[in-house]
């Protein structure tokens, strides 16, 4: 079974981004770009575009579908919208979100779940959240043929016991604990790991650390590569950005003013205009206006 779409002329190359090229690309210290897809057209965007890894991150949960956090986030819904980024990438290393309860409950379920994303959704990899409390679980699931990366730092799923999205790993314990818990991850056989929310100065540790890819968010230039969600950085989203978010794009404004112009265009019925509407042929119209004048004069008698 296919995944692809036909290529578009504005493809970059179509050697495909692996995890064994990520690695390849930290050791010869080549940034990595990442970049969180929802559906088919940002998906193709970010694809076209060059980026070497595109995330279906929960965090569609609140940019696309409104929560307010990405726990109600459910398995059916993360499908939903990780088959509609497959049909839009041919080239970026595709990894999905396991969203919060699809791998918290026990392993079996977890790898079941993760399996779905791979075999239902073509995904090339998965990613959870967690340090040493999901290494065996990383380990399960690598055992089973599935590619993991992992998530330390700032962990949204666990925004109830952080107390909200705050920087994480400020104090020297911390510090060890989060360099710990990422080589813990490393040893139980991940691909990469997303560090989020941490002083530049730890994920510059991290990343030292590791011989796999250290992605961040958050987290300083130091890491291998930077990850972010494609609505924070084109200005699709509602709410103030984060400190480390960067607008690339103002799509949003864009968007506004272009919806605000098409509102008034039909108001003031200027579109659409005559070249945007169809005409019968001038053999048709012969014949149909005379009729039409007729019965508007006996509609008037």
């Amino acid at each position: 079974m296919s995944f692809h779409t036909p290529a578009s002329s504005g493809t970059q190359s179509l050697v495909r981004v692996t995890a064994p090229a990520l690695l390849q690309k930290k050791r010869s210290a080549e940034p990595i770009t990442a970049l969180t897809a929802t559906d088919y057209p940002t998906a193709r965007l970010a694809d076209e575009a060059g980026v070497d890894l595109i995330l279906v991150g929960d965090s569609l949960a609140m940019t696309v579908l409104g929560y307010d956090s990405t726990l109600p986030l459910t398995m059916d819904e993360m499908m939903h919208h990780a088959r509609a980024v497959r049909r839009g990438v041919q080239r970026a290393l595709l990894v999905v979100d396991m969203p919060y309860g699809s791998y918290q409950i026990d392993d079996t379920s977890a790898v079941k779940n993760a399996l779905r994303f791979m075999q239902e959704a073509g995904a090339e990899a998965v990613k959870i959240e967690g340090g040493r409390r999901r290494a065996a679980l990383v380990e399960r699931l690598t055992q089973a043929e599935i590619p993991v990366v992992g998530h330390i730092g700032l962990t949204p799923q666990s925004v109830h016991i952080m107390g909200g999205f705050r920087v994480q790993a400020r104090q020297e314990q911390a510090i060890e604990t989060l360099l710990e818990d990422a080589a813990l991850l490393e040893a139980a056989g991940a691909i990469a790991i997303v560090v989020e929310g941490v002083p530049r100065e730890v994920a510059a540790r991290v990343a030292q650390a590791l011989t796999i890819p250290v992605i961040g968010i958050g987290a300083g230039p130091e890491c291998d590569g930077q990850i972010l969600v494609f609505h924070d950085a084109v200005q699709l989203t509602f709410s103030q950005p984060a400190k480390f978010v960067r607008r690339f794009a103002q799509a949003g404004d864009e968007m506004l003013a272009g919806l605000r112009e098409y509102c008034d265009a039909v108001k003031q019925r200027t579109f659409p205009a005559d070249s945007e509407s169809y005409h019968l042929s001038a053999e048709v119209r012969a014949r149909i206006e005379p009729q039409a004048t007729k019965t508007l004069l006996e509609k008037a008698s």
